[in-house]
């Protein structure tokens, strides 16, 4: 079977299976016969594989298997991640550091494989410092505001001076006037560092543009207080980014769809949009977070899920809509 198998070869080539019949046919053969018979091996050669064939079976049955190495526990790796993600500056054997300050005891090269599997570069790599990394690392200490223009139903023109937060979004109407002269602006400003100091808020700068509505007052107050204010370049509102897209979303949201009577009328509904942007709004710069009030805890239970029950609230009217489970 052996030579039929590899016709055209010089020398027949044995596979595991012919070796262990051959070996098992030893204690069937006497030894006066193996010699007289023209095997295509030596007896030595059986002997041999005979050998080997009992070694490895004693060695089966004495020595159970071995379990591999058990798989990391999913928390594990997700924490990993999580403090890659938050410490890009961090190596694996930092992280593995960290981990066994949490009580969390795994070797360092399988936070090397959880990073690897995961596609996260090494800490060199991913060190480097983003634009949007260092400017939301600033947002705590940054406030930003500028006036925009509203028009009543009689066609007067009012001019609303509103400022936002970097850090939680939060807006902050200061006022609004027909007649923004120097004497009203720093009042404003006056008012709006009481409210600051009233809040426990430390801001160290403020971001406005070049507008003339703002007097060398205006900065001097601030300055008083700590703050410093950083006057954007000519015609260039995107280093007032924030603060624009505020104006932008009161006006699609807000202004665009109500008429203005007068004054105190649009500070009525610019105090109602501001309560419904702090409170209830939520804000994709910041997770889709609220300013003054966190998220809920999402819902786990499948029940819940499916029996919704959910109340609107509407305010100024029906313009804005607010939604809540109902009681």
């Amino acid at each position: 079977m052996v030579l039929q198998r590899q016709i055209g070869e010089q020398r027949p080539r044995f596979d595991p299976s012919d070796r262990a019949l051959l070996a098992a046919l030893l204690h069937q053969v006497p030894r006066d016969v193996l010699r007289g018979l023209r095997l295509l091996v030596r007896p030595d050669t059986v002997i041999r594989w005979h050998r080997d064939l009992v070694a490895r079976k004693h060695a089966a049955v004495s020595r159970p298997k071995r379990p591999g190495r058990p798989r990391t526990v999913r928390s594990i790796r997700i924490l990993v991640l999580r403090l890659a993600g938050e410490n890009p500056q961090w190596g694996y054997r930092r992280l593995h550091g960290e981990l066994l300050v949490l009580g969390v005891k795994v070797a360092p090269s399988t936070v090397w494989e959880i990073l690897r599997n995961a596609g996260i570069d090494p800490a060199p790599q991913r060190a480097a410092s983003t634009w949007a990394d260092f400017l939301r690392s600033q947002a705590d200490a940054l406030l930003a505001c500028d006036f925009f223009e509203a028009v009543t139903l009689t066609g007067a023109r009012l001019y609303v001076l509103a400022l936002i937060e970097h850090t939680s979004r939060r807006i902050r109407i200061l006022g609004a006037t027909a007649h923004p002269t120097a004497g009203w602006v720093a009042q404003t400003a006056r008012n709006l560092v009481m409210d600051l100091e009233d809040a426990g808020y430390r801001a160290k700068y403020l971001i406005r543009d070049r507008d003339g509505k703002f007097p060398a007052l205006f900065d001097a107050i601030l300055a008083d207080a700590g703050i410093t204010v950083v006057r954007s370049g000519v015609r260039m509102p995107r280093m007032n980014a924030v603060m624009e897209r505020w104006v932008q979303t009161c006006r699609r949201e807000l202004l665009d769809r109500t008429l203005i009577w007068n004054q105190h009328h649009l500070l009525h509904v610019l105090h109602e949009f501001e309560t419904f942007y702090n409170t209830h709004r939520p804000h994709q710069g910041i997770a889709n977070a609220r300013p003054l009030r966190p998220l809920p805890t999402p819902l786990a239970n499948p029940d819940e899920i499916n029996q919704l029950r959910v109340h609107r609230s509407d305010r100024l009217g029906g313009i804005l809509h607010e939604y809540e489970h109902a009681a």
